[in-house]
């Protein structure tokens, strides 16, 4: 596998506070990767430099081997990169198409807003939102919302998609649908980084799982090794019982 994403000593600093410290991975075409953590680790922040939204205070991003470091993400998206939200951001007076159909005008393929349209439905197809296409996005569920914004950065034709937390606050039922939604993208040629704290779904969606504390990664590695780290149960997992239980079912 060709690398897709590399980050070498990536830092990002706010004030007196160092969120990132000399994060340094590699994503392969055709992985999943985890990013996990506490709270406060750095993981958005991280997946933030990536994707251009804060400039980084050290190191170097390349994507298929282009330096990305310091572009803006409009710039960022058009070469291939897409990303989801934590908080989710529909544009909520607009409806489910017009939401898509933004993502397919300024992604990777820059359409035109006619062919954006066409290309949006298929999208919705896809994630199975076809029927909510003319529903205003401010009426979806949080699960909706939460479709919404996966249809929205797939819609840009992404090589890689992160996504922020997509599993937070849904049901089991909606966390299965979400777990097969990911299979699928992956199995359609996206690669996938994603942020979760959802311990079962990313230990079986995940290739690899890298895992963040104060802005450092303390531990990668596949989901069986990283439950197993002595580092990562204190730091994160807390109970060993928990830990080896998920490594059995990685």
């Amino acid at each position: 596998m060709s690398a897709l994403l590399e980050a070498q000593n990536v830092s990002k600093r706010f004030g007196g506070l160092l969120a990132v410290s000399g994060v340094s991975f590699t994503l392969h075409e055709g992985e999943i990767v985890g990013l996990i953590g506490p709270n406060g680790a750095g993981k958005t922040t991280l997946f933030n430099v990536v994707n251009g939204v804060y400039p980084s205070n050290g190191g170097s991003i390349r994507f298929e081997g282009r330096d990305i470091t310091g572009l803006a993400p409009y710039r960022i998206a058009q070469l291939g990169l897409a990303r989801t939200h934590q908080i989710v951001q529909p544009l909520n007076y607009m409806t489910v198409l017009e939401n898509v159909t933004v993502g397919a005008c300024f992604g990777h393929e820059y359409l035109s807003q006619r062919a954006a349209r066409v290309h949006a439905r298929q999208v919705l197809e896809r994630v199975g939102m076809a029927g909510r296409a003319n529903d205003l996005a401010r009426s979806l569920t949080i699960a909706g919302k939460k479709r919404l914004e996966v249809a929205r950065a797939l819609a840009a034709s992404p090589k890689l998609l992160l996504l922020d937390e997509v599993l937070a606050g849904l049901t089991p039922t909606e966390i299965a649908q979400m777990i097969e939604l990911v299979r699928d993208i992956r199995k359609a040629g996206v690669s996938v980084f994603m942020i979760e704290h959802v311990m079962q779904a990313v230990m079986n969606l995940s290739d690899r799982i890298i895992v963040l504390n104060f802005g450092e990664k303390i531990a990668e590695g596949t989901p069986g090794e990283v439950a197993r780290d002595p580092q990562v149960i204190e730091a994160y997992l807390g109970d060993p019982d928990i830990a080896q239980k998920l490594a059995e079912r990685s």
